[in-house]
């Protein structure tokens, strides 16, 4: 019988992991910068993306929050969006606050799941957005971010169990055993 691979050998490879779905994360951001127009308002696919869904059922409670909150405050939004996929991304890729980092991508793509209406469908989890939220959500159950990341760095030193020392007590040698026999 095998052994198991050791400790080690198991946080590389979700150190890995976590370095791809953090360069996932940042292909998705770097073009929404180098090529804002793209992306950003008036004229981007966030615009075509929120007024559809805004507009397509409009008694859903996530289309009543698109179509009064998110579509007056498009340009905010739009840069929370972008911002936030970068430094999903960064945080992964680098490890630093992987955690915390992967529980704002879950978030992210539940709210891209819920504005394009597939938070109920199959469909739409099976696509990218349900593939990479699995992905970030090892980051955030496991301590991706220990092994080649700051997040090494910066937590807790594990504790060190303390020194035992042999201590030498002088007593006095037994006496004489006591009688057991009745008297």
């Amino acid at each position: 019988m095998r052994a198991l691979p050791s400790a080690i050998a198991y946080g590389r490879w979700l150190a890995l992991l976590r370095v791809l779905t953090g360069g996932i994360w940042l292909v998705h951001a770097i073009p929404k910068f180098t090529r804002s127009e793209a992306f950003m308002p008036p004229a981007g696919s966030i615009v075509r993306l929120v007024g559809a869904q805004a507009q397509q059922n409009p008694t859903a409670p996530y289309a009543q929050f698109l179509a009064h909150v998110v579509v007056p405050n498009l340009g905010i939004f739009a840069e929370l969006v972008r911002l936030g996929e970068l430094l999903v991304g960064v945080a992964l890729v680098l490890g630093l606050l992987s955690r915390p980092a992967a529980f704002f991508g879950i978030v992210m793509t539940l709210n891209f799941l819920a504005a394009r209406g597939g938070l109920l469908s199959f469909e739409d989890w099976g696509g990218l957005d349900g593939a990479l939220m699995l992905l970030t959500a090892v980051s955030l159950v496991l301590p991706t971010g220990r092994v080649w990341g700051i997040d090494a760095l910066l937590g807790a030193k594990p504790e060190q169990p303390p020194t035992v020392r042999a201590v030498f007590v002088d007593e006095p040698p037994p006496g004489p055993p006591a009688s057991t026999e009745p008297q």
